[in-house]
């Protein structure tokens, strides 16, 4: 994975941190409240040098990776000063304000159902959690369970639910302070009290019942062995079946691969408890192996179906040994196919639903029919056809936007879905098999009229030609001055979708005059598994070079201008910030790389960092070093004029560890040659994003949209402010 061209030759070069760069542009214009050179602490600066592949290559910050009072210090003093520069600009309460009062509208989920009861989130507005409720055959609800009460400050989150196949046990999840780690816990849903049975150690992995609801299988990893939760990677992850009743110490071990250390397990039972099945990852790749084993016959053997790592198959159901599947394998774009278990040979496979121009996003088996879930250019699209593959209809949609489902079970005749826009709060929907056609289940009620905005979509081009869609949304009124206050979010990679999604925060922004724009970036999904590729390894520049041009588009067609655009992204999202910061600095008035993978020739080193070799390679591996090290934005960083910049990270994160942003931060200040102020907000108790209580979503995008604005140095609107 060599980089081409001038890349190629970057990336050769020692990266000494004396290097000025000539012809440097200047930045953003300079705000009157700059924080000046001196005021940034100090983290100490080494010569390390370390020497990959021939290349001598600086890391003066290392030392910011371990756990030390020094590190601690430093930290505490990044948080002050970050703290101090939000808090002081003007009307940000405003800011606030506004947001909680969108906000504050009564969220309920689409219901799953499991034995005679229904189940279903609700929050009453600005809970720190959502609630979790039950509903029997007499239309009675009851509260199930209050992640609320789990904690003082809400930082104790669900992080995922099970239901035993009869309706009468739960099985729940939970993290502390964002944390990927879980415990999971055990609740008689009849009487409401709590079973003894704990279960520890348990990351990426649900717990799934068996057929007889005597107990789960769930995956777990070996308790850290250096006790850092921030440090230690995460290998080996192993199969167990915990039995109610009984010590987690006296689980059954199911299946491992010490042999194979970076492989990951995805457990579910077959309907109708006959198979328990096994989606084998390797790192991200969404390509798997898929093993099974049969849970009708004693000692029986685990079976490797499909052994090859050549491509995706989700498992969708089975009768007895048929088994369906949605694949990608010489589909990109996806398609449905049958596997009779007694004849496993390719050429026995069955195609039910081939390859369309549309990516299948979804499908699920409901009512003895295959439903569906397209996306066209970005946008939702729901079509129904018989086990057979033969079309039935497509489903009627409220709209143009994003379609979150369907749920429901194949012994149902109906099922549920939920539209959203940028604009369009998330509703659910009923769609009943006897009258195909679709009701409203439950729309909330909102203190805006979705009405009064507009979201769009526009395709620009590339820097190679390629096509690319954006979202365009904002306030009807709004004028084409080149002059308008715009947000332009993306994160392109590990083939994950951008598609519409509601954020009453982003009304806000949107009341504020300003623009959220958001491009399908390649490395994502939303062209199918091409699309992804076209942004992995040595391609990643592509994912930038889309981004970029996104920027470009806006500025062309006078929706705004450098001095009033910002850029953010989360996590993978957060290396694309990284990567706007040092390539296209003259592109952005402010930039925001949130919990962002920064340095990429360490990432892998890191708690379960080694899985996302699968999209970026290695700086292991000579031959894909060249082109990490081009475009990684730690080693990237030259003494020059940059925007406007906040970095942020959580002091829990263990999927993203913090680090990466503390050595990127550091070296960005020190680098800083302009005026703008480059700060950090480090939030305490929080990890990656999940489970973020509600009023630390709130603060945090009024600290984004405030930052922002300050920076392309406007004063609040009137209406806002009233």
């Amino acid at each position: 994975m060599i980089m081409t061209g001038t890349m190629a030759k970057r990336g050769l070069l020692t990266l000494g941190l004396g290097l000025v760069l000539a012809g440097c542009q200047a930045g953003p214009q300079e705000t009157q409240d700059a924080v000046k050179q001196s005021q940034y602490p100090q983290a100490r600066h080494s010569e390390l040098m370390e020497t990959l592949h021939g290349v001598a290559v600086a890391d003066p910050y290392r030392h910011l990776e371990e756990n030390t009072q020094e590190t601690d210090a430093w930290v505490k003093a990044q948080q002050a000063l970050g703290r101090a520069y939000l808090t002081k600009i003007p009307g940000k309460q405003a800011v606030v304000e506004r947001i909680t009062q969108l906000w504050n509208y009564e969220k309920v989920s689409a219901p799953f159902e499991q034995g005679k009861r229904s189940f279903y989130y609700r929050n009453d507005g600005l809970q720190a959690q959502s609630v979790l409720y039950v509903k029997g055959v007499d239309g009675v609800e009851h509260q199930l369970l209050d992640p609320n009460a789990l904690s003082a400050d809400g930082t104790v989150a669900l992080s995922g639910v099970s239901v035993s196949n009869d309706g009468k046990i739960l099985a729940y999840g939970v993290s502390a302070s964002g944390s990927d780690w879980q415990q999971w816990h055990f609740i008689d849903i009849g009487t409401g009290k709590p079973l003894r049975d704990e279960l520890q150690w348990i990351k990426f992995s649900s717990a799934v019942w068996d057929h007889d609801n005597q107990g789960v299988f769930y995956a777990r990893y070996d308790a850290p062995a250096g006790g850092d939760l921030l440090a230690d990677v995460n290998f080996n992850q192993k199969v167990y079946y915990h039995k109610l009743g009984t010590p987690q110490a006296q689980d059954r071990l199911v299946y491992e691969r010490p042999q194979n250390k970076d492989w990951g397990f995805g457990i579910e039972v077959s309907e109708q408890g006959d198979y328990l099945l096994l989606s084998v990852s390797q790192g991200t790749d969404s390509s798997n192996r898929f093993f099974y084993r049969s849970l009708t016959q004693a000692n029986s053997p685990v079976v490797e179906l499909i052994g090859d790592l050549e491509a995706e198959y989700q498992f969708l159901g089975n009768d007895k040994t048929v088994f369906y599947f949605k694949t990608n394998l010489a589909a990109p774009n996806g398609k449905i196919i049958a596997i009779d278990t007694r004849r496993p040979a390719k050429a026995n496979w069955l195609t039910l639903v081939p390859e369309s121009e549309d990516p299948i996003s979804s499908v699920a088996l409901i009512n003895d029919h295959l439903v569906v879930s397209y996306l066209h250019d970005v946008l939702g699209k729901l079509s129904i056809y018989s086990m057979g593959g033969v079309k039935r209809q497509d489903v009627v949609l409220p709209g143009k936007g994003k379609i979150a489902g369907p749920y429901g079970k194949r012994n149902k005749d109906y099922f549920y879905y939920v539209f959203n826009s940028y604009v369009q709060p998330e509703t659910t929907y009923r769609f009943d098999f006897k009258t195909g056609e679709s009701s409203l289940y439950a729309k909330p009620k909102v203190v805006f009229n979705p009405d009064d905005y507009v979201s769009k979509q526009v395709f620009y081009t590339s820097k190679d030609g390629t096509r690319v869609p954006m979202m365009l949304s904002y306030k009807k009124g709004m004028v084409r001055d080149g002059n308008n206050p715009t947000l332009l979010y993306a994160y392109g990679g590990f083939g994950i979708s951008i598609t519409p999604r509601f954020s009453p925060a982003n009304i806000a922004w949107l009341d504020m005059g300003g623009i959220y724009a958001v491009p399908s970036l390649r490395g994502g999904a939303e062209y199918g598994e091409d699309w992804h590729q076209a942004g992995m390894f040595d391609k990643k520049q592509n994912v930038f070079d889309d981004y970029f041009a996104a920027a470009e588009y806006l500025i062309a067609e006078k929706y705004t201008n450098s001095t009033k655009l910002g850029a953010y992204g989360r996590s993978n999202g957060g290396l694309l910030m990284g990567a706007a910061v040092t390539q296209r600095p003259e592109l952005f008035a402010a930039v925001l790389p949130a919990v962002g993978v920064l340095d990429m020739l360490r990432f892998h080193k890191f708690t379960i960092g080694w899985a996302w070799t699968s999209e970026y390679g290695s700086a292991d591996n000579a031959g894909q070093f060249p082109a990490l090290l081009a475009y990684s934005p730690y080693h990237n960083i030259k003494p020059r004029h940059y925007p406007a910049t906040m970095v942020m990270t959580a002091d829990h994160d263990d999927r993203v560890v913090p680090l990466h942003s503390f050595k990127f931060a550091a070296l960005l200040q020190q680098q800083q040659r302009g005026e703008a102020p480059v700060i950090m907000r480090i939030e305490s108790n929080a990890g990656h994003g999940a489970g973020k209580p509600t009023a630390m979503k709130i603060d945090e995008f009024a600290d984004i949209y405030s930052f922002l604005w300050h920076n392309f140095q406007l004063a609040l609107p009137e209406s806002l402010v009233q």
